[in-house]
């Protein structure tokens, strides 16, 4: 598009150029000044319609070569996001083909993996089965140790029951021998210490004479104050019909050199023994059902010694008096 001024110039170089016309030529041009004023007056206001489209246009290319320039940079940054992106991918498939080249290993070793735990799993099972039967066959057992443990209870209760009876009956029976010696001691106070002792041991009394107070050296003669001694253990005894009664003859060790009826100690303390059984159911009424007679000759000595002391230990009569066990023997037999 041309400059209006030049349009101007123009028109005003014909006015002076032609100012010599004729009128017609005048007017004319006048009718043409009046054109071209128009045309100018139009071309003023597109003048500056298109200055002001100009600015615009300028306004506008600046705009856009600002966002050129802002295009230019994001595409450079997108090129490089684009390139690391890229970078990235190639690094994420190499990364995918590694993960799934260890998952397939993964995969073949879970393969494997698995048959040896099924495998496993399997045998497991089985020895679990065992296990169950063998289970059951326990508690089959434990039901018939039960069964054993409750008939073995009910048992014990019983024996417990006779235990305690038994234990009655023998404490009875202590009861009875403390009860025993007691009389014998206070029947033969008089003679203890004067070669009689009483004593208690095994549940038995021991009536222990020394030969000096019943007979004379060798003899089978009970001498008077034995006979006393005698008569009133006879008496006492008389008295408890429950105890059973031994008389053991003892000697030393010195062989006996008789002739007659008496050839060696044997016969010496049994025929002693004999002589305190005969003395004692003439002097009571005691049943020789419970009577004794025994002889251990030297063999069942006090002491082994040698000496005279010794020796006259060892030479003496025993009554030993035992409680009967009848009593006892029915708990026993019941049960």
């Amino acid at each position: 598009m041309k400059n209006p001024i030049n349009y101007l110039i123009v028109f005003l170089t014909s006015v002076i150029l032609f100012s010599c016309v004729p009128q017609r030529k005048l007017a004319e041009e006048q009718a043409k000044r009046e054109k071209c004023e128009k045309e100018l007056a139009a071309l003023k206001i597109t003048s500056q319609d298109c200055e002001t489209k100009f600015n615009e246009a300028a306004h506008s290319l600046e705009d856009n070569l600002k966002k050129v320039d802002q295009l230019q940079k994001d595409t450079a940054f997108v090129g490089s996001s684009y390139r690391d992106l890229v970078t990235k991918h190639k690094n994420l498939n190499q990364v995918n083909e590694q993960l799934l080249d260890r998952y397939n290993r993964l995969i073949d070793g879970n393969i494997a993996d698995t048959k040896k735990l099924s495998s496993e799993l399997q045998y497991t099972q089985e020895r679990l089965l065992k296990k169950e039967d063998e289970l059951k066959q326990l508690e089959t057992e434990l039901n018939k140790e039960k069964q054993n443990l409750d008939n073995l209870t009910v048992e014990l209760k019983k024996r417990e029951a006779r235990v305690a009876e038994l234990e009655s009956v023998l404490k009875n029976k202590d009861a009875a021998v403390n009860a025993l010696k007691k009389k014998l001691s206070d029947a033969l106070f008089g003679f203890e210490g004067k070669g009689l002792t009483i004593t208690q041991k095994n549940g038995k009394v021991y009536v222990s004479m020394e030969e000096n107070l019943l007979f004379a050296s060798g003899s089978i003669k009970v001498e008077d104050k034995g006979v006393d001694a005698l008569k009133k253990v006879a008496k006492v005894l008389d008295q408890n019909p429950d105890i059973n009664i031994v008389i053991e003859g003892h000697t030393d060790d010195v062989p006996m050199m008789g002739k007659g009826e008496i050839k060696d100690n044997w016969d010496l303390s049994v025929m002693r023994a004999t002589s305190i059984v005969k003395i004692m159911t003439k002097n009571s009424d005691i049943n020789p059902k419970r009577l004794t007679a025994a002889g251990r000759g030297e063999y069942s000595p006090m002491e082994t010694g040698k000496s005279i002391e010794s020796r006259k230990k060892n030479r003496r009569t025993e009554i030993i008096l035992t409680p009967k066990l009848d009593e006892l023997f029915k708990v026993l037999e019941t049960n």
